[in-house]
């Protein structure tokens, strides 16, 4: 009876978990990361600048200049920012309207956005188009129609003004990047909804905001810093102390012969914290908002 020899096994050598091969970057890797890194050490480059001459003196200033480290820290740049504008007020009316605007032009860019990407209104594309061309006017020729307006509905010097005007800015290209995302909804969705029973609203709320509110919360983040920033629509159409907003706090400290740079710098640096504090609380929400847009 014969016998059935088998050869035996050799066990295949396994890579243990310490011994995994190093990855070798290639010459145009290392150059992308040092013109990666040389760009963003010239972007901080103000930034760090801006924090030195915050708490130094203006003798200091004067006699170092800019780009000497202190002597001596020196705080009375921002009280004296802080009382000379009347921060408070100023900080205050720069939060409400920022956030309102970031809330009514986001509410209005998706019920537009609703209409024109899933509704199929006729002359979508032109209207889509008439709405990216209102966002690249520029202010300087929209300021005179848009003060008249405000003057003619009792809403001259209110900040309630800005919070219109802005929310109808903003809400442009809103309304342009939501209904190019809408587009592309796929209706077999809302066919189904519909043959449930659900109505508009209830397709818009249930099927199609879960779908984009990470967009929206990404146009919710950048209408609030865009609006923060606004400088010169305010500074026209608020003229008193009590109603205008933080940009224009800090353009008062500049005079036409006198420049108080400390200060300045000092005001500038009280001015970034609340929409630094609000980027930081919000960093994870724009992290989802922007990667959820490159996964189907």
């Amino acid at each position: 009876m014969a016998t059935v020899t088998t050869a035996p096994r050799t066990a295949t050598p396994t890579a243990s978990p310490g011994r995994t091969k190093r990855r070798t970057r290639t010459v145009g890797q290392w150059v992308v990361l040092a013109v990666t890194v040389i760009v963003g050490v010239l972007m901080l480059a103000p930034f760090v600048i801006m924090l030195l001459n915050a708490f130094k003196s203006p003798a200091d200033y004067s006699a170092n200049g800019p780009l000497t480290l202190p002597e001596s820290l020196y705080f009375d740049g921002l009280g004296t920012f802080w009382e000379r504008v009347g921060f408070e007020t100023k900080l205050w009316n720069s939060v409400w309207t920022s956030a309102l605007v970031a809330l009514f032009a986001v509410v209005v860019s998706l019920l537009n956005a609703y209409a024109l990407g899933v509704g199929r209104v006729r002359g979508r594309l032109w209207i889509v188009a008439l709405f990216l061309l209102a966002n690249m006017l520029p202010q300087e020729m929209l300021v005179y129609p848009l003060f008249t307006m405000m003057q003619s509905i009792g809403l001259n010097n209110s900040p309630w003004s800005i919070v219109l005007i802005f929310t109808v800015i903003q809400a442009a290209f809103g309304t342009y990047l939501l209904a190019s995302v809408l587009g592309s909804f796929p209706p077999a969705l809302l066919e189904a909804a519909a043959l449930d029973g659900a109505g508009r609203w209830r397709m818009l709320w249930s099927i199609v905001y879960p779908v984009v509110r990470p967009t929206m919360s990404v146009l919710l983040i950048f209408f609030f810093i865009w609006t923060w920033n606004e400088f010169f629509i305010p500074l026209v159409m608020l003229t008193t102390n009590d109603t205008q907003t933080v940009p224009i706090a800090l353009a008062s400290l500049q005079g036409d012969r006198m420049l108080d740079v400390p200060t300045l710098n000092a005001g500038t640096l009280v001015s970034l914290v609340p929409t630094l504090v609000f980027f930081l609380l919000f960093q994870r929400t724009l992290t989802r908002g922007v990667t959820a847009g490159a996964v189907k």
